[in-house]
């Protein structure tokens, strides 16, 4: 029976727990809370270190077991002063910091483009992603096979690269470095018998992993929400990050324009003259009602907008932007005869024109952008034709 359980709880540890699974809760807790990766929680890595400390020796965690932690502060500088947690980190993961700050390599981010509407970024919404990745394989800790049993690779002697030289010209040589081909860049072998059957020497494994991705309102397009941590893992490497970047679909009414929304809206001759009322469906299924006054003529291409009334802002979504309207006046085909006088009397007057008495009518015709290009290539045609009638002929003579 042991007295306290404090450093085995701290490491989710039974106090009859082997060496090998107290190394494997401290690997996983101290990667976890490592200042690196959780600057937050300086001191649960400190209490981690310091129980694995105390439990990884035989003698300390015999004085433990038997009289506690007080046990343990009060036994004198063999088992009472703890070292500096980041040096006990280095020294277990076998060196690479420096001022307690890790120098592993870092695996790549991986980037996924996700496809989100209009109501999405303005609402807010929870999605799930489901991926793949590679994690750290459980059954080896890593190491791909037995222990001890990984080799230098022979091929490349460690390095993880192959040197290859190329001669490009004469006396003149290239040098290619390539991923080795025996080892897949580790510098390192395991042979077949010793490899885990688990990951089958490749130290890890393929897991399905699901991801909540919560799109904030006010998000906007190309945006990116990362989730640290949570890309591929491999041995002796820090795990990159999955990033999602944010794929704003076209919408059919509105367009985002930073926090503001615009759009056009198409209004009759009558309604431009007259006043008119409009309801428009918001994006979050409310209906807005806005009014012309009559007397107030709506000229074309106007813009009005409301206020309050465009995309919540980001982080601030109880403040949003303008909802900008820009007016399209649709005039008619033609106007009926019969009704022209009486236009005429509500109208403004026509200003008045001077006509010359030498004039020269002219009809106006529809435009059309392509007529031109086609009157100058027939005009090219008949100017061809004209030097070829013009050129002078050459009579050919034959001798008998």
């Amino acid at each position: 029976m042991v007295k306290e359980t404090g450093y085995y709880d701290l490491l989710g540890c039974k106090p009859n727990a082997s060496a090998e699974e107290l190394k494997k809760a401290y690997r996983k807790l101290a990667l976890k809370y490592h200042p690196d990766k959780n600057p937050n929680e300086g001191e649960k890595f400190k209490a981690i270190s310091q129980a694995y400390e105390v439990l990884s020796d035989p003698e300390k965690r015999s004085i433990y077991d038997e009289g506690g932690e007080a046990a343990i502060k009060k036994g004198g500088a063999d088992t009472g002063d703890f070292r500096n947690p980041m040096d006990f980190f280095e020294k277990f993961f076998g060196g690479g910091f420096s001022s307690g700050r890790r120098r592993e390599r870092r695996g790549k981010d991986v980037v996924h483009q996700m496809s989100v509407t209009l109501e999405e970024l303005y609402n807010g919404a929870t999605r799930k992603l489901a991926l793949q990745k590679n994690v750290i394989c459980d059954k080896c800790e890593g190491r791909g096979g037995k222990k001890g049993a990984t080799e230098k690779c022979a091929q490349c002697h460690g390095a993880g690269l192959e040197t290859r030289i190329q001669q490009i010209g004469p006396g003149l040589v290239h040098h290619v470095e390539k991923v080795c081909s025996r080892c897949s860049g580790t510098g390192e072998t395991i042979n077949e018998k010793d490899r885990c059957k688990q990951c089958s020497g490749r130290k890890t494994v393929r897991e399905r992993k699901v991801l909540e991705v919560h799109i904030e309102k006010g998000m906007r397009d190309g945006q990116k929400i990362v989730f640290s941590g949570e890309g591929d893992h491999e041995p002796d490497s820090q795990p990159g990050d999955i990033v999602i970047l944010l794929d704003e679909k076209e919408h059919h009414t509105f367009v985002h324009a930073g926090t503001d929304l615009m759009m056009k809206m198409p209004i009759q001759l009558v309604e431009a003259l007259c006043g008119f009322q409009r309801v428009i469906k918001t994006l979050d299924e409310r209906d807005l009602v806005i009014t012309s006054p009559k007397g107030e003529v709506m000229k074309h291409e106007m813009t009005k907008c409301v206020m309050d009334e465009g995309m919540p802002l980001y982080k601030n979504p109880l403040e949003k932007g303008r909802l900008i309207i820009q007016f399209e006046v649709i005039f008619p085909e033609s106007t009926p005869l019969s009704v022209i006088s009486a236009l005429e009397q509500c109208l403004p007057p026509r200003p008045e024109v001077t006509i010359p008495i030498d004039v020269e009518q002219v009809t106006l015709s529809d435009f059309d952008p392509k007529q031109r290009r086609e009157q100058q290539h027939h005009r090219m045609v008949y100017e061809e034709d004209d030097r070829y009638e013009q050129a002078p002929r050459v009579q050919q003579c034959t001798s008998s």
